[in-house]
C-alpha cells in the first residue's frame, strides 16, 4: 500500500494555506476586501491589463505580435540568425546535406520579404509613431540585410565554407565595415531589436502614464511565460518590470512589481467574456495579496533581523552601452541573451531603450540605437 501521511498531520498542513478554508485563504479574503478599490496591473508575454479596482471596467493594450512592425522586425533580426543556424548544422553533421534545403527555402522568403519591402509598407501600412522620419532608413536596413544575405546563401550553395562560423565572423557577423559591407549583420541584429522594442516601450510606457494610475498603491503582476521557458522569471531578466518601473518615474515602489511565471495568463486575441474576466481578476488580486501577505507577516515577525530591500538599479544588468559606435558593446549583448537561458531576447537592448526614451523626453525619434543612428545604409528602396 502506497505511504499516506496521517491524516491528523494532513488536517494540520491544510489548515495553514492548502485548503479554500485555511487560514491563508481567509488573509487573502481579508486583504482582498481592504483592497478592492486598489489597481492591479497585469502584463503577460504579449498583452497588459489594468484593473482599476472596485469593480471598475478594465483596460488592454497589446505588445509584440500583435503590434505594428513587431514581425517584420524580428524577422529580419531572425535573418542573420539563421545562418548561424544553418553553419551549426553543417558542424554536427558535416556529411549530410541536409541544411541545403533550409538553406534555399530560407532564400526564397528572404526574396520575397526584400520584394515587399518598400517606403511605402513601412509609412503607409506599418505606420508606426516611434518610426516617423526613419520611415525610409528602415526599408534601406530591411533591403541591405535581405541582399547581403542573399548573395552570402547564393555563393555558400556552391562554396559550403562560406558558411563556417570561422568566415561567418570575419566576413558577415562581426566584419570591418568596407564599402561591400558598410554594416556588420551583429550591427544590423541590435539594430533591429532595438527598433522593435522602441516601439514597444514606447506605445506602453504612454498607455501607463495616460492610466494616471495610483503607484504606490499599484500591485503589478508579471504572468505567465514570456519569452522562451527559462526565460523572464525574475524582475532583472523580465523588461516588463524596468519599462514599468521607469513609466513610474521610479515612484512606484519596485518590490511591489512581482513575476509569477507560472501564473495564468490570457491574450487579447482570446479574452474570456466579462464574467470570465472578473474571475481571472480575483485570482490576480488572490495571488499578488497571499505573497503579500508572507512579506507583512515577515517585517513584523523578525523586528530585530536586517530587513530585505530590493533595489533595481544593483540587479544583474547587461553590459553597458558606452556610444553609439560600440559595436563591442551591442555584441556582448547579443552573446549575453542567447547563452543565458534566464534572458529574455529583447533584453539585448530593452534596459538600454527604455533609459534612452526617458534621457530624451520621451523621443523616440532621439533615441540613439547602435548600428541604426550612426550608419548608413545603401539608398535602394522603391518609394
Amino acid at each position: 500500500m502506497p505511504y499516506q501521511p496521517d491524516p491528523a498531520f494532513a488536517a494540520l498542513f491544510r489548515a495553514f494555506t492548502s485548503a479554500p478554508d485555511s487560514i491563508g485563504a481567509h488573509i487573502t479574503r481579508t486583504m482582498a476586501a481592504l483592497a478592492a478599490d486598489a489597481p492591479l496591473l497585469v502584463s503577460t508575454g504579449s498583452d497588459i491589463v489594468l484593473f482599476p479596482g472596485a469593480d471598475r471596467a478594465p483596460s488592454i493594450e497589446s505588445f509584440r505580435k500583435s503590434t505594428r512592425g513587431f514581425i517584420e522586425l524580428t524577422a529580419l533580426s531572425h535573418l542573420p540568425l539563421a545562418l548561424a543556424y544553418l553553419a551549426r548544422m553543417r558542424e554536427l553533421a558535416p556529411h549530410d546535406d541536409a541544411w541545403r534545403a533550409d538553406a534555399e527555402r530560407l532564400a526564397g522568403h528572404a526574396r520575397q520579404t526584400r520584394a515587399a519591402n518598400s517606403l511605402a509598407l513601412w509609412r503607409e501600412h506599418v505606420a508606426v509613431d516611434s518610426f516617423g522620419g526613419h520611415e525610409r532608413k528602415i526599408a534601406n536596413l530591411v533591403d541591405y540585410t535581405c541582399a547581403v544575405t542573399l548573395d552570402r546563401l547564393a555563393r555558400a550553395l556552391h562554396e559550403p565554407d562560406l558558411l563556417s562560423f570561422e568566415r561567418l565572423n570575419a566576413e558577415y557577423f562581426a566584419a570591418p565595415s568596407s564599402d561591400t559591407l558598410p554594416v556588420s549583420m551583429n550591427e544590423v541584429m541590435f539594430a533591429t531589436f532595438g527598433l522593435a522594442f522602441l516601439d514597444i516601450a514606447y506605445r506602453i510606457g504612454n498607455w501607463l502614464r495616460a492610466q494616471r494610475p495610483d503607484w504606490q498603491r499599484l500591485m503589478v503582476l508579471v504572468s505567465g511565460q514570456s519569452g522562451r521557458p527559462t526565460a523572464g522569471a525574475t524582475w532583472a531578466s523580465n523588461n516588463m518590470c524596468y519599462l514599468v518601473w521607469r513609466a513610474s518615474e521610479r515612484v512606484l515602489p519596485a518590490e511591489r512589481i512581482l513575476v509569477a511565471p507560472h501564473a495564468p495568463s490570457f491574450s487579447v486575441a482570446n479574452l474570456p467574456d466579462a464574467a470570465g474576466l472578473a474571475e481571472l481578476e480575483r485570482r490576480y488580486r488572490d495571488l499578488w495579496l497571499n505573497t503579500q501577505a508572507s512579506i507583512d507577516v515577515a517585517r513584523r515577525l523578525f523586528p530585530g533581523q536586517r530587513p530585505y530591500r530590493f533595489d533595481p538599479q544593483s540587479a544583474d544588468t547587461m553590459p553597458p552601452i558606452t556610444s553609439p559606435d560600440d559595436r563591442d558593446a551591442a555584441a556582448a549583448r547579443l552573446r549575453r541573451i542567447m547563452e543565458d537561458p534566464a534572458q529574455l531576447l529583447s533584453n539585448c537592448v530593452a534596459d538600454y531603450v527604455v533609459d534612452q526614451l526617458h534621457e530624451h523626453g520621451n523621443r523616440p525619434q532621439d533615441v540613439v540605437i547602435p548600428g541604426f543612428t550612426n550608419v548608413t545604409y545603401p539608398d535602394a528602396v522603391r518609394a
